[in-house]
């Protein structure tokens, strides 16, 4: 008998895997580790903090007002996160939200004609560049957006709700490209 649950990934099923339709790719990312800040620290000062405490891959996404959300793929150690609490301590605040949301990366040549299709966020690079974020919705569901490329993005949502943002964004996919024939 198991003392401790095990660990999971919410998209791990085969359905899950990803999905190439022409022009566009649905995938699980990593369920590395997930930080909300909240704080009056600029990103350049986060920054340099994240990297002292182990977590120079990681990257910073503006969630709101003095917000950030520091994604990656690396695991959460947690003497890290105790570094950096320690290290942001009267400054910021941080709370581990790894077990909590999951990550989906869209990208192809069609991935802003499908983020179209479920949010009103004008995704043109002009606009958003890569590295931008925002916090939005997607039909029903609170999503943070990221451009972290030229056609791609990253969605971040609740746990709860990432089987459903990933069937809608399957539906989205197969009507994008039906439009697009």
């Amino acid at each position: 008998m198991r003392d401790l649950p095990q660990h999971k990934p919410v998209l791990a099923g085969t359905v899950y895997n990803g999905i190439s339709e022409a022009g566009i790719r649905l995938a699980a990312l990593p369920e590395g580790h997930l930080l909300h800040v909240l704080g009056a620290i600029e990103p350049s000062a986060l920054a340099a903090e994240l990297v002292k405490a182990g977590f120079a891959e990681s990257s910073i996404r503006k969630a709101g007002f003095r917000q950030w959300f520091v994604a990656g793929d690396e695991p959460l150690v947690p003497a890290s996160l105790d570094t950096l609490a320690a290290a942001l301590a009267g400054k910021a605040y941080v709370m581990d939200q790894s077990h909590g949301r999951v990550r989906i990366g869209v990208s192809g040549r069609s991935s802003r004609a499908l983020l179209s299709k479920g949010t009103a966020v004008d995704l043109d690079p002009s606009v958003f560049p890569e590295g931008h974020s925002v916090m939005t919705m997607v039909g029903h569901l609170s999503v943070q957006i990221v451009r972290t490329g030229d056609d791609s993005f990253e969605l971040t949502a609740l746990r709860s709700f990432a089987e459903s943002l990933w069937d809608d964004l399957t539906h989205m996919a197969a009507s994008a490209e039906k439009d697009s024939v």
